[in-house]
Order: C-alpha cells, then structure tokens, then sequence
C-alpha cells in the first residue's frame, strides 16, 4: 500500500510542471500564430472602420477593430483544442467551430441594432450596422485562414461605403421627402391641390402617407412626396421657398424620407 501511494504521488504533476505545460514550444507557436491573426484583424477592422469615423459616425475605427480582432480571437481558438489549458483538457470530440460562429453572428448583432436610430420617416444607422457585421465576417475569415478573402472583403466594404453613395446618385431613382404642413385659418388647400402644387415643383405624393390632424379651424398635414425625375425636381431650399410664399400655408417642415 505504501509502495502504490508512492506512485501515485511521483506521478501527480507539480504546479511547476503544470504551469510549464504554458510555456512550451507547441503553446508559444500557436500563440504567435494567433498573435499574427489578431493583429491582421485589427488592421483590417480598423480600415473599414476609418471611413465611418471620416464620416463622423458614432461607430468608427475603435469598434470596427476590437468587433473584427475579438471574432478572428475566437474563430481561431476554436481551431486548437488539444491546447487548450495547456495542452491537459482531455476531449472526447473536437468541438464544433461553426457553434463559434454562431455566437459571434448572435452578439454582432446585438451591437449591430444599438446603433440604428429611427426618428419620424428616417432610419440611420442601417449602414454602419451591417458594416460592424461584416466587420465581425472578416475576423471570423482570418480565423479560420482564408486571409485573401479576409482582405477583399474588408477592401469591398471601404470601397462600398466610400463610393456606393455616389454611384447610387448617378443611377435612377426616387428618393422621398418627408413634408409637414400647417395651413391657415379658412385655407381652401386641399389633396388635389397639393398634388398640383408638387407636381409643378417634380415631385408627385405618395399615396398612403397622409396623416392629416384637425384643430378647430386649423388642418395640420403630414405626408410624404417622391421625386418623379431628379433632373427637374426642385432642391429643397427652392421647395421650402415655395411653401413658405404660399398663401394658404402658416408654417412647412422639410425632412429627407431615408431607410
């Protein structure tokens, strides 16, 4: 009995010896492997968040970085588990990186509708929201080794919110604006007379948007117009203009329609 009890302690580990099991060479490689995917991460989170920070955004360069650092740190753990504790936590199966994944998709996008602002008609924060995603995209990609994609997609999303803006002014559309109106005492305008009146200016009304409230002998109107052509639509300064001289309107609020 002696003889096994002094066995089993020779064959106990010190705490020397466990806390070496950190420091060997297999465990300092890997280190440096993630090291290097944590600082690629970094660098590419940071540049795709430097044209918000340019732009003046809430979300810029400090949060782009650490959301793409911190997905590439846990994607590329995930890719060692016989290191894990020191190279002494015993698995029964190799665990399951996309679960990783997962989790990262499910908390980016938790901080992803923090920065969405809706106000009346007008949603911002859409863009950032969905660049924080794919910020978090590209760490999971440097994580898991595929560092050339990692760098086309970080190098797609600057160029995206850089340019897609212009390029979407160069293209047809019609953008809406939001109109808010307070007509006089005894003011004869009416829906029809609206329409006339925007048409003229190239806008046309939307149809549903008309919210109308009545106190005493005061109409207060709420509605949204469109553009029919942006070659002959009038800026909002000439449309503000317009309603201001407008003898049946006391007051008129100009607002961009954006989501």
């Amino acid at each position: 009995m002696a003889h096994m009890a002094v066995a089993t302690t020779m064959q106990t580990p010190t705490f020397m010896s466990q806390l070496a099991t950190y420091w060997s060479a297999a465990e300092l490689q890997t280190n440096l492997i993630v090291f290097m995917n944590l600082a690629g991460a970094l660098l590419l989170g940071s540049l795709v968040g430097y044209e918000r920070a340019y732009r003046g955004r809430a979300a810029g360069m400090r949060t782009y970085g650490l959301v793409c650092m911190a997905s590439a740190g846990l994607t590329v753990i995930a890719g060692y588990p016989q290191l894990w504790y020191g190279g002494q936590h015993a698995l029964s199966a190799v665990p399951d990186p996309t679960r990783v994944m997962q989790g990262i998709v499910t908390g980016i996008g938790f901080l992803g509708a923090g920065v969405i602002v809706k106000e009346g008609l007008n949603i911002s924060g859409l863009t950032t929201a969905a660049s924080i995603w794919a910020a978090s995209c590209i760490g999971v990609l440097i994580g898991v080794g595929f560092y050339g994609a990692a760098i086309l997609l970080a190098a797609m999303s600057a160029a995206t919110m850089m340019w897609g803006s212009r390029i979407e002014e160069w293209l047809p559309a019609h953008p809406a604006m939001q109109v808010t109106l307070k007509l006089r005492s005894g003011a004869a305008l009416d829906t029809q007379g609206l329409a006339a009146l925007f048409a003229g200016l190239g806008y046309a009304l939307a149809p549903g948007s008309f919210s109308i409230q009545q106190d005493g002998d005061q109409r207060s109107m709420r509605f949204v117009i469109v553009v029919r052509d942006r070659r002959l639509a009038a800026p909002m300064d000439r449309l503000a203009a317009t309603l201001a001289a407008h003898v049946d309107i006391a007051t008129s609020g100009l607002a961009h329609a954006r989501n």
